[in-house]
C-alpha cells in the first residue's frame, strides 16, 4: 500500500534575508516536534533536466570549525550513500580517503 511522508523546513530570516534559525520536522524522523539546525543542504536530481538542484543555507552563528566538521561528516556519509546506491566500493573508498585528507589538512582531529 502506498503512503506519503512529509519533511518540513522552517527558515527564520533577519531583515537582510539571512538565516537566523533553521528548524525541521519529519513524519518518519523518530522524534516528535521540531528540531533546530545550523545548516540546511538539500540536493535534488531534476528528472527532466538531468541536473542537480540545491538549497544551501547556514545560520549566522555557524562557526567555521563547525562547518569544517560538518563537511567532513557529509563527505563520510556521501561515501556510505554512494556505496549503498551503486555498490561501487572503489569509488566509495576514494571518497573516504578524500574525507580523511580533508580532515588532516584542516587538522580536525589533532590535539
Amino acid at each position: 500500500m502506498s503512503r506519503t511522508s512529509e519533511i518540513k523546513f522552517i527558515v527564520h530570516l533577519d531583515e537582510k534575508n539571512m538565516p537566523e534559525k533553521i528548524e525541521w520536522q519529519a513524519d518518519d524522523a523518530g522524534f516528535k516536534g521540531v528540531k533546530e539546525s545550523k545548516t540546511l543542504m538539500l540536493y535534488l536530481w531534476d528528472k527532466k533536466e538531468s541536473v542537480t538542484l540545491s538549497i544551501d543555507l547556514w545560520t549566522k552563528d555557524m562557526f567555521v570549525n563547525e562547518m569544517n566538521m560538518h563537511f567532513y561528516q557529509m563527505l563520510m556519509k556521501l561515501s556510505d550513500t554512494f556505496q549503498r546506491a551503486t555498490n561501487n566500493q572503489e569509488i566509495s573508498f576514494m571518497i573516504k580517503n578524500f574525507a580523511g585528507d580533508f580532515a588532516e589538512k584542516l587538522k580536525l582531529f589533532s590535539k
